[in-house]
């Protein structure tokens, strides 16, 4: 096991920065989870980590040891890749004592090796299959039980559900989670899915255009995130992000809606008048009869049943729509359909503020 630290590492291609100034930290045994959209250098980090990418500025750090300008084989990692890399004119036994071979270990201490992997991954029964036969799930199994033989200090998984169906996903899911914290190896996961990083992840690094935005555990990215496009890609669905200003006393007024916030919260936030964005999770709105009260009317114009809740989406009588989110709690699906009048009272307790212009949650230390 080994930590892993990327001080102040960049990387350029020409004029183009693919990771800028990147300060970012692994624990020895941790899963830590890229995420973000295609091309905002989740990728270029881990192919650095692994050696395939050169560093144009900064440094990496597998414990206290500098590993930038070590070749790959000199730095006792292992890849598990989205496309599972395997040979296909092998066996799953062969494939996974290859790297083993590589490194002139053979034998009985190999056979041993393999043997203890391929049970931990529920893979004995297939060890004299060849692999081209095997479903994508048990395909990343052996990639991943290649990975596992080697013992390395560091596992590097670069998208690696994003060919199989949607049971494998759930079901590999699981298993890279339980296999990772049995043997306590450091890993780093690269994905777009959020899905993957809050359900496989110990803490999240959220990446933009080259530049981290947030890192932590996946319940604070979602319930506080530090700006506006953490807010808006983490959660499905997104966070409603509506213009509002902050009048004094800590009332939060929108058009056609209004909110109070508590007066514990109002050191952290902008003085009276302010312009500000008010971000609402969907599960914090509810949903009442038009006779009710609450802090904003409105009609349904689309109803979405998701089985053990409806996604509502509601015009406001004089704003645009918002999206409410109806959950379990809920019973049977929402009584309401699309043309109803309702009236929606936000939890105020979970509204956030964030400022109109910077885009920064004002309750976050950046």
């Amino acid at each position: 096991m080994s930590s892993i630290a990327f001080v102040s590492v960049s990387k350029r291609y020409g004029e183009v920065a693919a990771v800028s100034q990147l300060d970012l930290a692994c624990a020895s045994g941790e899963m830590l989870a890229l995420l973000g959209p295609s091309g905002c250098g989740k990728s270029t980090t881990l192919k650095m980590a692994a050696g395939i990418e050169t560093v144009s500025s900064g440094e990496i750090f597998f414990g206290e040891r500098p590993v930038s300008r070590l070749a790959p084989g000199a730095r006792n990692i292992a890849m598990v890749f989205e496309d599972y890399a395997l040979y296909p004119r092998m066996t799953v036994w062969e494939n996974v004592a290859f790297p083993l071979k590589v490194r002139g270990i053979t034998g009985q201490p190999a056979a041993q090796r393999v043997g203890e992997v391929l049970q931990l991954l529920g893979l004995r029964q297939m060890a004299d299959q060849d692999v081209t036969g095997l479903s994508g799930g048990a395909q990343q199994r052996v990639a991943i039980g290649r990975a596992l033989v080697r013992d390395p200090d560091v596992i590097l998984f670069d998208e690696p559900l994003s060919h199989l169906d949607a049971d494998q996903k759930v079901q590999l899911r699981a298993e890279i989670k339980r296999l990772q914290k049995l043997r306590q190896v450091t890993s780093i996961l690269v994905t777009h899915d959020q899905t993957e990083a809050i359900a496989m992840a110990d803490r999240v690094a959220v990446m933009n255009h080259g530049v981290l935005q947030q890192v932590g555990a996946p319940q604070d990215l979602y319930e506080r995130p530090a700006n506006l496009f953490v807010a808006n890609f983490i959660g499905e669905p997104p966070m409603n992000l509506m213009e509002a200003t902050l009048a004094d006393g800590g009332r939060v007024v929108g058009d056609g809606w209004s909110a109070q916030l508590g007066p514990s919260r109002l050191g952290a936030l902008p003085s009276g008048g302010s312009a500000i964005i008010a971000g609402i999770r969907p599960e914090n709105i509810a949903v009442r009869a038009p006779d009710a009260m609450g802090d904003a009317r409105g009609s349904i114009v689309y109803r979405e049943p998701r089985g053990d809740a409806d996604i509502l989406t509601v015009a406001l009588d004089t704003a645009g729509e918002v999206a409410v989110k109806l959950i379990a709690e809920i019973p049977g699906p929402a009584p309401w359909r699309a043309g109803d009048r309702v009236v929606l009272g936000i939890d105020e307790a979970r509204l956030l503020v964030f400022d109109a212009a910077s885009g920064r949650n004002r309750e976050v230390l950046p």
